[in-house]
C-alpha cells in the first residue's frame, strides 16, 4: 500500500479544532491534493464521532477520484463523547471492529478504507479475534490494510503473530525521541511495518521548554542555512530515519501544507541531523 510521504491528519478540521465549513474541507481536499499529499488520516472517534461524517460530506462535493485518495480510520476507543458510555475503554471484539469500519465506511461515502488501524492497544484484546475481523473486513474488500496505533513491540507481535501488521502509527518528533531509543522503530525495520508519526512537530510551538529553547536556538540557525522554516526541519528530521517514517500532520494551513512538501528532498548533514538530538536531549550523543 503506497500512501502519500507526508499524510494529512484530519483530527483539527472539525469541532474538536477549526470546524471548518463543507466548503472549507473541500478547498483543503485540493489544497492537499495539488501539492501531492493524497492520504487522509481519520479515526472514528474525532470530534465526538463526528469529524468522518463531515469529511465524508464534503468530499462527495468534490470532483476527486476515490481511486486518487487513500484513506486511513482508526478504530477501538469507545468515548463518553457522542455515545452511550459510562467511561472511556476500548473494544476490540470481532463484531465491534466490522460494526465501526462499516460505520466508518458510511460517514465517509467510501466503499473501502486504504488501511484500518487499531487505535491504541488494550490489555483484554485477542489477536484470534481480531485476525477473524480483519481477514474477514479484507476479504470483502472493506480495508485494504492493517495496522496499529501506539502500540509497543511486543503488543505489535501479539498480533502480528496471527495477522500481518503492516503499519503502526506513533508519537515520534524531535522532543519525543523514545522510539528511536526503546527499540520501536528498529522492531518496524526488521517486521517491515511502516510507521507513521502523530505530533511530528513535537513540543516546539506548543510549550517553553529547557528542551525547546535549545532546540529554537538550533533551528533559527539552520533556517539560515537550509532556507526553509522550523517546521521543514522537523519533519526533514524524522522523516531522515531508515524506517521511512510518514509524517502525519495537522494543519489547515494552505501555506504550511505548500511548505511542509519541502521536507521530502530535504536531506539533512550528518552533523546537523546529530545536532537536533543533542539539543533535544541537552546532552552529547553517547
Amino acid at each position: 500500500m503506497q500512501f502519500s510521504k507526508i499524510i494529512s491528519g484530519v483530527m483539527t478540521w472539525g469541532i474538536w479544532g477549526k470546524n471548518l465549513s463543507e466548503n472549507q474541507m473541500v478547498d483543503l481536499m485540493n489544497s492537499c491534493l495539488e501539492n501531492n499529499i493524497t492520504t487522509f488520516d481519520h479515526a472514528d472517534i474525532y470530534g465526538g464521532y463526528t469529524t468522518e461524517n463531515s469529511f465524508g460530506k464534503a468530499f462527495s462535493n468534490t470532483n476527486i477520484e476515490r481511486d486518487k485518495i487513500q484513506l486511513i480510520s482508526k478504530c477501538g476507543i469507545q468515548h463518553t463523547e457522542g455515545r452511550d458510555n459510562k467511561i472511556k475503554h476500548y473494544n476490540y471484539s470481532k463484531k465491534y471492529i466490522i460494526w465501526s469500519v462499516e460505520n466508518s465506511l458510511k460517514n465517509l461515502n467510501t466503499d473501502y478504507l486504504d488501511a484500518l488501524l487499531l487505535h491504541r492497544p488494550s490489555p483484554l484484546m485477542q489477536s484470534d479475534e481480531i485476525a477473524e475481523a480483519i481477514n474477514q473486513l479484507k476479504s470483502e474488500g472493506k480495508i485494504k490494510s492493517f495496522g496499529v496505533s501506539n502500540f509497543t513491540p511486543s503488543q505489535t507481535e501479539l498480533i502480528n503473530q496471527k495477522i500481518k501488521v503492516e503499519f503502526n502509527q506513533i508519537q515520534f518528533s524531535a522532543t519525543h525521541l523514545e522510539p528511536m531509543l526503546d527499540g520501536s522503530l528498529d522492531f518496524m525495520q526488521i517486521h517491515q511495518i511502516k510507521p507513521m508519526s502523530w505530533n511530528p512537530l513535537g513540543n516546539i510551538f506548543r510549550e517553553k521548554s529547557e528542551q525547546t529553547n535549545r532546540l529554537n536556538i538550533l533551528l533559527s540557525s539552520l533556517e539560515s542555512k537550509y532556507n526553509v522554516p522550523t517546521d521543514v526541519l522537523l519533519l526533514a528530521w524524522i522523516m531522515q530515519h531508515p524506517s521511512g517514517v510518514l509524517p502525519v500532520i495537522g494543519t489547515t494551513s494552505s501555506d504550511r501544507i505548500n511548505n511542509s512538501t519541502k521536507a521530502i528532498s530535504l536531506k539533512l548533514d550528518l552533523e546537523d541531523w546529530f545536532a537536533i538530538w543533542t539539543e533535544s536531549c541537552g546532552f552529547k550523543v553517547p
